[in-house]
């Protein structure tokens, strides 16, 4: 089951586009579907559309499950007890499993690209200066900010230009949980 946040209606009626918020495994996503690719646009911003300083305070927020955190390390092989065994976790610093860090930092670009680059973005070209300030737990909820610190135009493709985010995450008690300088390689407007 699903609601309709909203949609673009041709002058036949049929919805070509729309924003759904879907409910999977106890959370919920915001979806942008296309039915006709002519009629489609992105939610990304073009290369010229940003500027330095531009903040973003993302709406879209995320609880992070038990489910979350061992099928990401199943995903990548990742054996890391103080993220899969409870027993272990109880006898360290933090009293229990914490979050694998590499699914937080994936989360925390993940929010931000529904505002920043869907469909937009030609590559990621670097992730710098990343850092976990605090441990996520099954429960924390994710929310993000997003900063624009730098701006220039690509030397080797006209048609493109590098955009420097930064990302950081904050848990329900507005604690920092994640941080990172992201490097993206932006279109510009088509001509």
């Amino acid at each position: 089951e699903y609601t309709q946040d909203n949609a673009y209606l041709a002058a036949d009626g049929v919805a070509r586009m729309g924003a759904f918020s879907v409910p999977f495994f106890g959370a919920v996503f915001s979806v942008l579907c296309a039915i006709d690719p002519e009629e489609a646009s992105m939610a990304g911003l073009y290369y010229e559309e940003f500027e330095v300083g531009m903040e973003f305070q993302h709406a879209l927020t995320r609880t992070i499950t038990e489910m979350d955190n061992v099928m990401f390390c199943a995903m990548t092989h990742n054996p890391q007890p103080l993220h899969l065994d409870e027993e272990f976790a109880s006898q360290t610093e933090f009293g229990t499993r914490i979050v694998n860090s590499l699914f937080t930092l994936g989360l925390l670009i993940g929010v931000t690209v529904g505002d920043t680059t869907l469909g937009t973005t030609v590559a990621n070209l670097g992730m710098n200066d990343v850092r976990f300030k605090n441990p996520v737990l099954h429960g924390d909820t994710m929310h993000a900010i997003s900063k624009v610190t730098e701006m220039r135009e690509s030397k080797s493709r006209p048609d493109t230009g590098l955009v420097v985010f930064e990302h950081i995450g904050l848990n329900q008690r507005d604690e920092e949980i994640a941080y990172c300088l992201r490097t993206a390689l932006m279109k510009k407007k088509p001509a």
